[in-house]
């Protein structure tokens, strides 16, 4: 009787677990269909914008009138966000693909900034209808390379999954049909890219070069380095610093400094001409907080201005649980220059200063006629939501969408629980820009 019952109790069991084999296998099945799904909408998704985005372009070099070229000129920057992120939903993580994205993103860029800018005034130029030209040949290459790959998809009843598959056991040696189509579209797009070295999509590109930027000072030696090092930092004397020689071509000289001190690791950045302080990281054990965000920021400050850079002004903190960073900006007659800035990583620990980003600065700086603003601080505000609290006014100078700087009204005020960075344009009135500040999570504990 009890072998019987032995034999039921195995029976049971053994059907359970088939029951709940058949059922796992069942759900992995619906979950690989619908990942399958995805990948074959999304691939079918960009071959359709693709193809649109070469139409798109077409209609534009047919066009004659401002009023009709900006509609459509926005449209081709929606198709063009559209297939990127269609391309961003498909398994081509370890399959390289940058090229075309960045060639869709460039398009995209050029288009929008285009479609703002008033095409009344600033028609289209003969460089950038060249430009487009070459923007509808080359979409309609990729656009067939797509066209031949979705047929032969469809034809073979070929699976993505299998692509994820081959990408990522790297199957190289596999015939995979998609693989294939995808890398030539990316040796195609490369070439392209190769072949538009001088132009860009706002028209002609200019190559950087060293006397684009206007860097101040007589190129300095390697003693004159190590002793602006030891302005700034306490490094003894018997620590190696290896430093590294920017070669021909680099659109700023540099000098490249690194160090190992015990345990702690800098890096830094020194241009060869005046000998200014580009980049610089300090690489340590960082412990809890025992400084405030407020003597953080007024340690960078005097930090800045040890190593040349006056008239700086913190516009900006964020704190990331040990560490905060700090971004400044140069200010010539209470007009902040935002183009002008840099950025101060401090640790909280301490209060030593172990990050700082000055390229920007350094790129941009330079002397600047402000003219004075055609509207009153009273009618900017007029062009401010009427819903927003006011609570900070100045004048500042920003790059708007153009890339041109202008002079405007700096509004930061707060709508709801959220806080705002407004720019009316102090010459127009036009809304150049609209930022929503970031309300950083602090942890002010052990913060004294």
């Amino acid at each position: 009787m009890l072998r019987w019952i032995s034999i039921g109790v195995l029976s049971v069991a053994l059907v359970g677990v088939g029951v709940w084999g058949y059922q796992e296998h069942q759900e992995k099945n619906a979950i690989l269909i619908q990942a399958e799904n995805n990948y074959q909408r999304s691939f079918h998704n960009l071959a359709y914008y693709v193809d649109l985005l070469h139409d798109k372009i077409g209609t534009v070099l047919a066009m004659n009138t401002a009023d009709s070229l900006s509609p459509q000129l926005t449209e081709i920057w929606r198709i063009t966000s559209e297939a990127h992120t269609e391309v961003g939903q498909l398994p081509l993580s370890l399959l390289p693909f940058n090229k075309t994205e960045e060639f869709l993103s460039n398009i995209g860029h050029f288009s929008y900034r285009t479609a703002i800018r008033g095409l009344d005034d600033e028609p289209l130029s003969d460089e950038e209808v060249k430009t487009l030209e070459k923007l509808y040949e080359h979409s309609g290459e990729i656009k067939r390379e797509l066209r031949k790959v979705q047929y032969l998809v469809l034809e073979n009843n070929l699976r993505w999954m299998d692509v994820q598959l081959a990408l990522a056991t790297q199957e190289e040696q596999q015939d995979n049909t998609i693989i294939d189509g995808f890398k030539t579209v990316e040796k195609n797009v490369k070439g392209y890219s190769e072949g538009m070295i001088h132009t860009s999509l706002n028209g002609v590109m200019e190559e950087p070069e060293e006397s684009q930027v206007d860097i101040t000072g007589e190129k300095i030696d390697h003693q004159q380095l190590r002793n602006k090092i030891n302005q700034i930092l306490s490094i003894d004397d018997g620590t190696e610093l290896r430093i590294t020689e920017t070669g021909e071509g680099s659109d700023i000289g540099l000098y490249t400094v690194s160090f190992d001190q015990d345990g702690t690791y800098g890096y830094m950045d020194f241009t060869q001409k005046g000998g200014h302080l580009l980049t610089f990281m300090i690489n340590r054990e960082i412990g809890k907080p025992n400084i405030s965000l407020y003597e953080g920021m007024e340690r960078a400050g005097r930090f800045l201005q040890k190593t040349g850079y006056d008239h700086m002004e913190a516009y900006n903190s964020v704190q990331y649980q040990n560490v905060a960073v700090y971004s400044f900006a140069y200010t010539e007659d209470d007009v902040r220059i935002y183009p002008d800035a840099i950025e101060v990583k401090v640790a909280l620990d301490n209060g030593e200063v172990i990050g700082i980003a000055a390229r920007d600065y350094l790129t941009h700086h330079k002397e600047r006629t402000i003219n004075d603003p055609e509207l009153t601080l009273e009618e900017a505000k007029n062009e401010v939501n009427p819903n927003v609290n006011i609570q900070e006014q100045s004048l500042a100078v920003i790059e708007n969408d153009l890339g041109k700087e202008v002079l405007c009204y700096e509004f930061i005020g707060t709508l709801g629980e959220d806080t705002y960075r407004i720019y009316i344009n102090a010459q127009d009135g036009f809304e150049e820009r609209v930022e929503r500040l970031k309300q950083p999570e602090v942890d002010f504990g052990s913060v004294s």
